[in-house]
């Protein structure tokens, strides 16, 4: 916490000046301006702690006196900023004091991040803040400030219970790390017994997935519930303003889902759920839905975009394909800067090989091994989100062996590289599947057709009220329970077309049993599971169970889909 908190409150001492400078329009300059110089005074102090403690003799030690000093300190920082409300409130405006109580729930909520892992010193933070905050509106006499004071009270009880569980995970996590260096140390010293080293390195690398699974799913149901409330937010009269704002979120949402979703493909494939069906199929379709997909970026970034035409007929699996395809092209978009990308296919006796070729930094010899291995990046070392997370080529090299089919490169630095994935020509005429049509995306005027009747298991309450918002703006009759019993419950007086269900339920059910039972009373009930987990068991168990299954978080135009494809056609009636 330590190394971080300068820089952090750096950047939140110049929030609190523009919020400063805001507020000046109808408040004291003098007091304000003194206030916002102040809120620059705990970055030297913490700076201090953070040298001294760094150069103690024994840190273990003395960790103890410096965790009291930094909780009197964030204690301080809480009263610093707490004094704001007293200051700016008198004169303020509802709309501005609103605007201010946003302001401050943003930096509490920022402070988490930084201050968790001392947990005390968040707490005294915390309730220094939000005591001086939610007192001040009390004093204002208007029954509106006094609920928002007392929506200030749960605030700071909610955001410290998130507190408490980040410092759990982190915990977790510096336990790991030390297990890990301790088992590492132990395998260099310990030849002898290599095969019990071998099994504690197992234990802790299932320990890490778990880990890994629980983190994601913890994270993937606020995004969820985010991209559902954003979609009824979309449906909404807004003004242009808005509009942009909440294409910004909409934005953002979706850069967090797609780095979800990484996750989600090397758990798959850790989980071995993964299956090659392969056909005979033509590239160029599968080419020129990439292109149209991957060359508008290339068009921003100033590159270059090329595709070579090809008749060819390969067999594969045409799903397993695309994807590899697309994280090789869009790996060459991402990393190339001048120059171009150029794709194209060579025929080579019996087989075709797809070449995706780029002008960017290229790789060292000694690393073209590595970049195959998880979580690994060049030209990233400070971990820009843009740039992914490491897994893409991962992903693709066992994609690609999971196909059979063989991953090429080469390369040289500073003049680019070429990724060749090695297809199998057809021996017969692509194989004419109907290709699924594309379902309208979830616009303004999206609607489910006739009336239908939806009922949602979920146990986490804002995906049941996201999901009841959205559905009802579709046209559909919902209702939202959060458990087993519930959904029966609602049988009787709701007999539903469609069950929507989390696949993880409390007390250690699952969506597939809710389902089967619910299909004990209305045999052949249309279902849909929507899960959250990454964890290899949950996902086996989910893929086995034989319902459609949704990753959360979902696309609205992936759930509108995949509704109107499991709903039954004599089930889209309208109900009397």
């Amino acid at each position: 916490m330590l190394g971080t908190a300068p820089f952090a409150f750096i950047i939140g001492g110049i929030g609190n000046a523009a919020m400063a400078v805001i507020f000046a329009l109808n408040a004291p300059v003098l007091p304000l301006a003194i206030w916002a110089v102040c809120s620059f005074l705990p970055v030297p102090f913490l700076r201090l702690l953070a040298s001294r403690f760094r150069d103690s003799p024994d840190p273990v030690a003395e960790a103890g006196r410096y965790q009291r000093y930094t909780i009197v300190l964030a204690t301080s920082i809480g009263v610093l900023r707490g004094i704001l409300p007293w200051i700016a409130f008198d004169q303020a405006s509802p709309l501005a004091i609103a605007l201010l109580l946003c302001f401050m729930a943003g930096i509490q909520a920022g402070s988490l991040t930084f201050m968790a892992p001392v947990l005390p010193a968040f707490v005294g933070y915390s309730i220094a803040f939000i005591a001086m905050l939610a007192l001040k509106l009390v004093t204002l006499g208007d029954p509106m400030y006094w609920g928002m004071a007392i929506g200030s009270v749960l605030f700071c009880i909610a955001i410290i219970a998130s507190a408490r569980s980040a410092s759990q995970t982190f915990q977790k996590m510096v336990e790991l790390r030390f297990e890990n260096n301790e088992l590492v140390e132990r395998l260099r010293q310990e030849t002898a017994i290599a095969q019990a080293a071998r099994l504690e390195a197992e234990t802790a690398n299932q320990a890490k997935s778990k880990f890994l699974a629980a983190a994601s799913h913890d994270l993937r149901q606020p995004i969820h519930a985010q991209g559902l409330f954003l979609e009824v937010l979309a449906r909404s009269p807004l003004t242009a303003q808005q509009r942009a704002i909440l294409d910004n979120a909409r934005a953002a949402s979706s850069a967090s889902g797609d780095m979800l979703n990484t996750l989600l493909d090397f758990s798959r494939l850790e989980a071995g759920v993964v299956t090659v069906s392969k056909r005979s199929f033509e590239l160029q379709p599968l080419l020129n839905r990439i292109s149209t997909e991957l060359a508008p970026s290339a068009d921003e970034k100033g590159i270059v975009y090329r595709q070579r035409d090809t008749d060819v007929v390969v067999e594969s699996d045409p799903a397993l394909v695309e994807l590899i395809l697309r994280n090789l092209i869009s790996n060459a978009v991402r990393y190339t800067e001048r120059g171009g990308v150029l794709i194209g296919c060579r025929r080579r006796s019996d087989q075709v090989h797809v070449e995706v070729w780029d002008s960017g930094i290229g790789i060292a010899a000694d690393n073209q091994q590595e970049i195959f291995r998880e979580f690994h990046q060049l030209g990233n070392p400070e971990r820009d989100r843009r740039k992914g997370l490491g897994l893409g080529l991962a992903i693709t090299e066992r994609l690609a062996r999971a196909a059979n089919h063989e991953l090429r490169l080469r390369s040289v630095v500073g003049r680019g590289s070429k990724f060749a994935l090695i297809l199998p020509l057809a021996a017969r005429q692509p194989d004419r599947q109907a290709e699924p049509v594309p379902a309208a995306p979830a616009n303004d005027h999206t609607t489910l057709g006739a009336p239908c009747r939806i009922l949602v298991i979920d146990d986490d309450e804002a995906v049941r009220e996201g999901m009841l918002r959205l559905l009802t703006t579709w046209g559909a009759q919902c209702e939202a329970v959060e458990g087993i019993e519930q959904a029966r419950l609602c049988l009787g007086r709701l007999p539903p077309d469609l069950v929507i269900c989390d696949y993880r339920l409390r007390e250690q059910r699952t969506g597939a049993e809710a389902i089967a039972i619910l299909r004990e009373q209305i045999p052949g009930l249309p279902a849909i599971l929507i899960t959250g987990d990454t964890a290899p068991e949950r996902l086996r168990e989910a893929e086995a169970s034989g319902i459609p299954l949704l990753h959360k978080p979902v696309l609205p135009a992936a759930l509108f889909a995949k509704i109107r494809s499991t709903l039954p056609a004599g089930e889209k009636r309208a109900h009397g």
